[in-house]
Parts: C-alpha cells; sequence; structure tokens
C-alpha cells in the first residue's frame, strides 16, 4: 500500500519511518499530485493552525476534504485528531479544518507545553504507552464514532469508518500497534 504523510510541518518524518517499517511504501504529500497517488493518508502531530494554513498556501484543503469525503483511509495524531474533527473549541476564530470525524474536540486540552505527560493506555485491547504533547480530547462524539480508548473520561483515541485519530504520538514509541491497526483494520475494512 502506497501511505501519504502530510508534509508541511509537525512529525511527518517519525510517521514516514513508522510506515515504512510497517511494510508500506511511505511518500511525503505536499501537493495535490502526491495526495492522488496515495491509497491512504496520515496527518502528523505539529500545530493545527500552522498546518492547515500551510494546506491553504499548497491548495490541499479541498483536495484533502474530497478524499475524506469518498472514502480515503485517513489517521490523524494529535493536530491530525484536530484537522479531522468537525468542531473545534479553544481553535483560533474561524479556524479550519479537514473535517469528516462527527466530533467536538478541544485543543490543548491537557494543557499547556510544560503540562505534556506519558501514560498507559489500552488501545483495541492492547496496553501501550502514550506520549501526549498539548494533546486535544474530544469532548462530544455522533453516535457512528467509537471510541478505542480514554483517559480519564475523554476519549482519546477514536474511529469513524476510514478514519482514525489519536490524542497522543505513538509515532514517539516503539510500539506500532496503532499504525498496525490503522494498516491492518482500518484501511482493509474500507
Amino acid at each position: 500500500m502506497k501511505v501519504g504523510v502530510l508534509a508541511l510541518q509537525g512529525d511527518f518524518r517519525e510517521h514516514l519511518a513508522v510506515a515504512s517499517e510497517c511494510g508500506h511504501e511511505a511518500i511525503a504529500v505536499r501537493r495535490v499530485e502526491e495526495l492522488n497517488e496515495v491509497d491512504a493518508l496520515i496527518l502528523p502531530g505539529g500545530e493545527s493552525t500552522a498546518i492547515i494554513n500551510l494546506a491553504q498556501s499548497f491548495n490541499l484543503i479541498e483536495p484533502i476534504r474530497s478524499r475524506i469525503k469518498v472514502g480515503l483511509p485517513v489517521y490523524g495524531s494529535c493536530a491530525g485528531m484536530i484537522l479531522l474533527a468537525d468542531r473545534v473549541v479553544g481553535g483560533m476564530e474561524g479556524q479550519q479544518t479537514f473535517g469528516g470525524f462527527d466530533i467536538t474536540v478541544r485543543r490543548n486540552a491537557f494543557g499547556r507545553q510544560v503540562e505534556s505527560f506519558e501514560s498507559e493506555l489500552t488501545f483495541n485491547g492492547e496496553e501501550l504507552h502514550a506520549i501526549f504533547i498539548r494533546a486535544p480530547w474530544v469532548e462530544e462524539c455522533g453516535k457512528e464514532v467509537e471510541i478505542l480508548s480514554t483517559a480519564g473520561d475523554h476519549p482519546v483515541a477514536i474511529r469513524q469508518g476510514s478514519l482514525l485519530a489519536t490524542s497522543f504520538h505513538p509515532e514517539l514509541t516503539h510500539n506500532h500497534a496503532v499504525h498496525r491497526f490503522f494498516f491492518e483494520t482500518v484501511c482493509k475494512d474500507r
């Protein structure tokens, strides 16, 4: 499978490495032509407003939205979760997203950069170490959203059809369970 990673800002290099380690052809996506080549897309962690502003500059917003609407499997980690949300709390006035997930997400819900933390979670029945950096959480889910993991009372890993999102950064650990779930379940169910 050819897996694209949106490579405008954030930790896209780590996602490219994990996709390759999982046996997929991984390509950096910065142009529409590259987006059109991929079978799946990863939206990395980083700064959601910077990513969406760069996506606007690179004329990628509508092409990504269109691919999401027709069922392109997309995984978003941290800022990627925000970018997939239909509704954002705590964002910039009029903040754009690619959308697709029937969720309301709160930016920086766990606190500022200095309040970043690590925690053990259960994801899809598997224990994993999770790294939260200025992480969002899901405040409201539509009825078609499946909650795969929580931290406290808040969903931090969710799925809706061909979309997967986590508040945390599995690409910064050696455990590829989240990526494998995306490649082997979400992409295959499409």
